[in-house]
């Protein structure tokens, strides 16, 4: 398994229990297609530095975690059919 670091943009008018929602859904979604949570660091919210979907602030989301490599892609997919997920990025940590 490889390590990968997810970060991922919510927007601003989301409130704890969507925030939650998305959280939960990922972490499950990696446990699902055989990888392992390593951490999930707490949402901030920060200032963009350019409008996203028509928001100038946004909740930003952090995942440590591993996963097989065949399994990165399906995750990708997974990630882009949650709707309250603006903005994503997906990279492979050092080992």
């Amino acid at each position: 398994m490889r390590p990968y670091e997810l970060m991922y943009l919510c927007p601003p008018t989301a409130d704890e229990e969507r925030l939650g929602a998305v959280s939960e859904r990922l972490q499950q979604a990696i446990t699902t297609l055989g990888g392992k949570v390593e951490k999930a660091a707490p949402y901030a919210k920060r200032r963009l530095a350019y409008e996203v979907a028509h928001h100038r602030d946004g909740q930003y989301g952090v995942v440590e975690f591993s996963l097989p490599p065949a399994q990165a892609r399906e995750l990708e997919r997974t990630i882009r059919l949650t709707e309250d997920i603006l903005r994503h990025i997906v990279v492979r940590r050092d080992e």
